[in-house]
């Protein structure tokens, strides 16, 4: 994650990166808003009505194919926004996005939005780096879902989680846990039993809770710390744990 500083309106750390002047411009374009879980922000091919900064809470990105339940591509909070495809002068979402934790954001329309990027270049680079990141991001996401076992990657994706949520618990049914991999019910149960057994989580009831982080991080395939890697090398110094 990115290292936030001192925050002015806003925990969000992809805010909190730029320069103050910049930042405060930003925050006052934007209004506050509560995340609800479940809520649909925007849906593939549709024109976004606004961009999102969280300062707490989940947001999901899915890929939706017709006779096919949908697969979690991307996930957003603190660190980041919804609606950097923006940069590239298209108005249109890529993916579905859902609240999958509730929380606060910072949401602004998208006409500001643009405006802002036309007027600061600053603003252009940073947001550049986010969305490359994001394509690597995406790129990780379909070797993983491909070559890697179902255990490594239920605890790829519990490091991200962990690391936009708030204390070590956090709800995640059996169901998004399926969506999230693209499996059955019966082989998130299995892995999730596995990582249970090694005392890496607590898993009851769509609870779960991290028992050992650096556990989880040994079990975790390589994508999780590449993509933290070239994270750090293009937006500054690491914070993988607020």
């Amino acid at each position: 994650m990115l290292a936030v500083a001192n925050p002015v309106g806003s925990k969000n750390a992809l805010i909190n990166v730029l320069p103050r002047t910049l930042r405060e411009r930003v925050i006052r374009a934007c209004e506050p808003c509560e995340l609800v879980f479940d809520e649909v922000l925007c849906d593939a091919e549709q024109p976004y009505r606004h961009a999102y900064f969280p300062d707490s809470g989940l947001i999901s990105l899915l890929s939706t194919l017709r006779g096919h339940n949908p697969l979690e591509m991307s996930l957003i909070g603190h660190e980041g926004m919804l609606g950097v495809s923006m940069i590239l002068g298209v108005n249109m979402a890529p993916m579905r996005a859902v609240v999958q934790g509730p929380g606060a954001a910072l949401r602004m329309p998208s006409a500001k939005l643009r405006s802002l990027l036309r007027n600061s270049p600053v603003l252009q680079k940073v947001l550049n780096r986010y969305l490359y990141l994001r394509l690597v991001e995406l790129s990780l996401t379909g070797a993983c879902t491909r070559f890697h076992h179902i255990e490594q990657r239920l605890a790829r994706w519990l490091l991200l989680t962990h690391d936009r949520t708030k204390g070590d618990s956090f709800r995640l049914t059996h169901e998004y846990l399926a969506d999230m991999l693209g499996v059955r019910r019966s082989g998130v149960t299995v892995a999730a039993g596995e990582l249970q057994a090694r005392e890496l989580i607590s898993y009851s009831r769509g609870e779960i809770t991290i028992l050992d982080r650096a556990g989880l991080e040994a079990a975790s395939c390589g994508c999780y710390a590449a993509m933290n890697q070239r994270q750090d090398q293009m937006l500054g110094a690491p914070s993988h744990r607020e």
